[in-house]
């Protein structure tokens, strides 16, 4: 089994997983997932990517509201996310495992030099043999800038730091097809049309991620080389439950042979902005060239330099992903021009390739 094969593990649980439906922690379930970590964790490092925060703030400050706004949710998750670290605190505690708290934004995965920094500090706490225990940091988020579910968290996370596996528990066996007996699709090799048209939003009270979110997160995963599995989170011993009776979707990885870098460019979660361009410089991108102003139409959107952007091609295909090696008020003065020419136009010496190939990712 892939799980204790794995040497690095990311656990994601959702709300419904970790608090009940009267908001108080499930103490029994983190037990026994607890259990199965000390089961399964020989020679290997976990991972808990954990919701609940704002389901916790909402019971100990008695606000039974579902529908809260942006800045009293960022509130509700400053109080609650204290109580859920220290409800994981307690329970480790008692069976001797250190935990570390870690809140990231999405900044801190989004920009390549922070996401490094984020790596060092789980490789640290993997020496010091301390599980990370992750949440997206609401108290600073906004609606622009958020990931706005764990599930893409999770599986940022999952790339950044090299994860072999990712598990969402979450309050479905996996994903089902459209048979009336709903079964549950076991093996998941691509993310196609047929894969898509599966998704079904429904959510419960304190999730904010669907179906949608967690095909999101296997893309990001299967492009990064990890496996990823959607399991029933409800029961006990989740890894154990999931592993014996063999019930999940298991998204298959592609064969990588992208460097980190390149695996942490194609797994972003959104675009700055958008570069457009013509029949010649889709053939030369695709013949492993790197991007030139002459084969750009017109650009979408406001970025630096360093910045992800995307590439279209003149059909509106998705063709690569990038970093810029100009900001969009430079591309928008060289767009089209001979590389020759750049220099003069802006003013000042600088690269000729607006995209050079090694920062960039055919998709």
């Amino acid at each position: 089994m892939l799980v204790k094969n794995s040497k690095i593990v990311v656990l994601k649980l959702g709300s419904s997983t970790v608090v009940d439906s009267k908001g108080k922690f499930k103490n029994k379930w983190v037990i026994s997932l607890i259990k199965d970590i000390k089961t399964y964790g020989k020679k290997k490092n976990f991972v808990i990517v954990s919701s609940g925060a704002i389901a916790l703030g909402q019971k100990y400050l008695k606000i039974n509201k579902k529908k809260i706004k942006l800045d009293m949710s960022q509130a509700i998750a400053a109080v609650g996310q204290i109580h859920l670290a220290s409800e994981f605190q307690k329970i480790f505690e008692k069976y001797k495992i250190k935990i570390g708290q870690i809140l990231i934004s999405p900044d801190d995965t989004e920009q390549r030099r922070r996401a490094l920094n984020v790596r060092r500090t789980f490789d640290n706490l993997f020496k010091l043999n301390a599980i990370p225990i992750v949440n997206e940091n609401d108290t600073t988020a906004t609606a622009e800038i958020k990931y706005g579910d764990n599930d893409r968290l999770a599986a940022r996370v999952a790339q950044i730091i090299g994860a072999d596996t990712l598990i969402i528990f979450s309050d479905v066996n996996g994903l089902y097809d459209k048979s009336k007996e709903k079964k549950i699709i076991t093996n998941v090799n691509k993310i196609d049309e047929k894969i898509k048209s599966l998704i079904n939003n429904k959510k419960n009270n304190y999730g904010s991620g669907g179906i949608s979110t967690k095909l999101d997160a296997a893309k990001i995963c299967m492009n990064s080389g990890c496996h990823m599995f959607i399991a029933n989170g409800k029961k006990n011993n989740p890894i154990k439950n999931m592993i014996k009776n063999k019930i999940y979707t298991h998204f298959t990885p592609k064969i990588s042979s992208l460097d980190a870098k390149k695996k942490w460019i194609i797994g972003s979660l959104n675009s700055s902005g958008i570069i457009f361009v013509d029949r010649g410089a889709s053939q030369a991108l695709n013949n492993g060239k790197s991007l030139l102003a002459a084969g750009i139409t017109k650009i979408t959107g406001f970025f630096n330099k360093g910045e992800n952007v995307l590439v279209v091609n003149q059909d509106g295909r998705h063709l690569a992903r990038g970093l810029a090696s100009f900001n969009s008020s430079e591309i928008n003065k060289i767009k089209g021009k001979q590389s020759k020419e750049i220099e003069k136009i802006l003013g000042y010496l600088s690269k000729s390739e607006i995209i050079h190939k090694d920062d960039m990712v055919m998709l």
